[in-house]
């Protein structure tokens, strides 16, 4: 279990790197809401932005196009949760955290 300090940093190391920090974090803190919470939310959020920008990978010229613009604002977005997360926020990106939500809840 997460002790009250190291939530935040656990939180947002669930980001590091996508949905693959965000598997292992769901998969080693089992009490923690608040982890469990920012794992599940990356794990959602960076793993679909990888199957999307695979799938745009296979569309000439303007999927590349989209598959950049993906690509920044999912960079904004790391960065974003990443420090929300560090301060302690529960922040819920717009439909993906209530995903996650609905996921943890059926996890239980």
């Amino acid at each position: 279990m997460a002790e009250k300090g190291n939530e935040n940093l656990m939180g947002a190391a669930s980001y590091l790197l996508g949905f693959i920090t965000g598997i292992i974090f769901l998969l080693i803190e089992k009490q923690n809401k608040f982890v469990r919470f920012h794992a599940m939310q990356s794990v959602i959020l960076f793993g679909g932005v990888f199957v999307v920008n695979m799938a745009l990978g296979f569309i000439p010229i303007l999927g590349w196009l989209a598959g950049l613009l993906l690509s920044f604002a999912s960079f904004v977005f790391w960065i974003v949760c990443m420090w929300k997360a560090f301060q302690g926020e529960m922040y819920k990106v717009p439909y993906v955290g209530d995903l996650a939500e609905q996921q943890l809840a059926k996890m239980k």
